[in-house]
């Protein structure tokens, strides 16, 4: 049968089909491209990058941050398309990420999404006084910094302590946190865990421990925590300045003299220190000093409420971290010159 369709229609239908097949590949060639937008690494990232995503930032806005770093700019259409092929439109959080090498826009937008967000950590070293535990946080850059103005006092005021001394009330141990928190948060958050730990181990406390209060508690586990590191003689320790609080004998113990000497002392304890009466003068004053010295870790508030019965009354350190318990003066002296002879040679 002879083709009968006038030759303009013919023409025309041959431009359309061309133009369908032409939109067919195009398609084809634009969905394989956002393929491999979606699931190829974040180049270039030669060495881990992170990008910092303000409260409130819209996927635009996000797409823009990356454009800045030199990632994939141009592709803002396919950041959209693809965060809602995935479902996390809208539900983007704020914060910093990490952008390890390897990293794709689909793992990225997941990330975000997941609010897996850096976690940077503080430390607080068990034995620090408060006035070390702030300068460590002002040395934090990853900190907001709002305390440089604010006294000792201004901040147990915020805390709900007005008329507590800081010193003690803040459990040493590793804080995460995240890019935005403040230093005052990290010292809200170990004040509430000191507070949480005294309270436990306070009602768990030794039967018969001869001290009166959790604060009591929390001034001898100060004492022991500045005596020794070593954990197995912590709570022996414990046991002789709660023997000598029992005898009415003074405690006579170098760190709290040291600590109440504060700026004047100058690395090593003088005659003079331990006659010079001070609140903290435990060769002075009997009884326990009238606030923690330090900031004492679980272990110490363990053995200041659980200590070893003992009849010692004296130790001396050794020279290795250890100490030498004696029962009496003489046996104390006798090793006094021992380690003191020891460290001289």
């Amino acid at each position: 049968m002879l083709n009968t369709m006038p030759q303009g229609r013919v023409r025309w239908s041959f431009l359309i089909s061309l133009l369908l097949a032409t939109a067919a590949i195009g398609a084809g060639a634009l969905y394989r491209d956002y393929r491999a937008f979606a699931d190829a690494p974040l180049a270039p990232l030669p060495t881990a990058a992170t990008i910092d995503v303000p409260m409130g930032t819209s996927l635009p806005g996000i797409v823009t941050l990356l454009e800045q770093q030199g990632l994939r700019p141009g592709r803002s259409l396919y950041w959209r398309v693809l965060a809602r092929q995935i479902g996390v439109a809208g539900r983007l959080h704020a914060g910093e990420y990490a952008l390890a090498p390897g990293a794709t826009p689909r793992g990225l937008l997941a990330k975000m999404a997941a609010g897996d967000v850096i976690q940077h950590r503080f430390t607080i070293v068990e034995g620090w006084t408060f006035a070390q535990l702030r300068n460590a946080l002002a040395q934090d850059a990853e900190l907001k910094q709002t305390l440089a103005a604010d006294t000792d006092a201004d901040i147990m005021y915020a805390l709900g302590a007005a008329q507590s001394p800081p010193e003690g009330w803040f459990l040493p141990e590793t804080y995460s946190y995240v890019k935005g928190m403040s230093d005052m948060d990290i010292l809200r958050r170990s004040n509430a865990a000191m507070h949480k730990e005294l309270d436990r181990l306070w009602a768990a406390r030794a039967p018969d421990l001869p001290l009166q209060s959790p604060y009591q508690a929390l001034i001898l586990a100060s004492i022991v925590e500045k005596e020794t590191a070593r954990a197995q003689e912590r709570p022996e320790i414990a046991g002789v300045f709660l023997h000598r609080l029992q005898l009415g004998m003074k405690l006579q113990t170098d760190p709290s003299v040291i600590y109440g000497l504060g700026a004047a002392y100058d690395g090593k304890i003088h005659a003079r220190d331990l006659q010079t009466d001070t609140p903290f003068n435990t060769y002075t004053r009997t009884g326990l000093p009238p606030t923690p010295i330090a900031l004492p870790g679980a272990a110490a508030l363990t053995a200041a409420m659980h200590p070893v019965p003992t009849d010692a009354l004296y130790f001396v350190a050794r020279g290795d971290g250890s100490h030498e318990f004696s029962t009496t003066l003489e046996a104390h002296n006798r090793a006094v010159a021992k380690y003191q002879l020891h460290r001289n040679e």
